[in-house]
């Protein structure tokens, strides 16, 4: 009897950062800020806000990645989170997925980064926060990461695009 997996984004890249500089990255307000979207409210603590904010002059519960919070972490190791869909799709907004980071020590100057998130459901809006996150965060979100350690922190009246 054979087991099926439900679907899930993955991604596997390196980061020419420590481990720490990485973690921190993505742990912080300042890091989140470095990378990931102009604005972010974090507190690392199991059940702790991790709300990342791509609009902030939009109004409350249009702002972006609202309402999620930390599942669990390990300092330098790992991080989950929940989250949710964009604003535009309005039907699974209020529903959540889970995105686990694992962050590996290649050498003092190189971090290896697990990227895996799940829990989709199936069909209709589903299908299309499926897509639509596939493509955010291969082709935004973690190139932006990478961008940041390489070039420096992304400047938000002007981020980068990658084709």
């Amino acid at each position: 009897m054979g087991s099926e997996f439900p679907k899930a984004i993955t991604d596997d890249l390196i980061i020419r950062a420590s481990v720490s500089e990485v973690y921190r990255a993505w742990t912080t307000p300042q890091g989140v800020k470095s990378f990931f979207a102009p604005d972010a409210n974090i507190r690392m603590e199991i059940m702790g806000p991790y709300e990342i904010i791509f609009l902030p002059d939009n109004p409350e519960g249009l702002r972006g990645g609202e309402g999620n919070i930390v599942l669990t972490f390990q300092e330098n190791k790992m991080l989950s989170f929940t989250w949710n869909a964009p604003p535009h799709l309005m039907e699974v907004r209020n529903e959540r997925t889970h995105v686990l980071l694992k962050f590996i020590v290649l050498n003092q100057t190189e971090t290896r980064l697990l990227f895996h998130q799940d829990g989709w459901g199936e069909g209709g809006e589903w299908d299309k926060s499926f897509e639509y996150f596939d493509h955010a965060w291969k082709k935004v979100v973690l190139p932006r990461l990478r961008y940041r350690f390489e070039k420096g922190p992304v400047d938000w009246n002007n981020p980068p695009e990658f084709k």
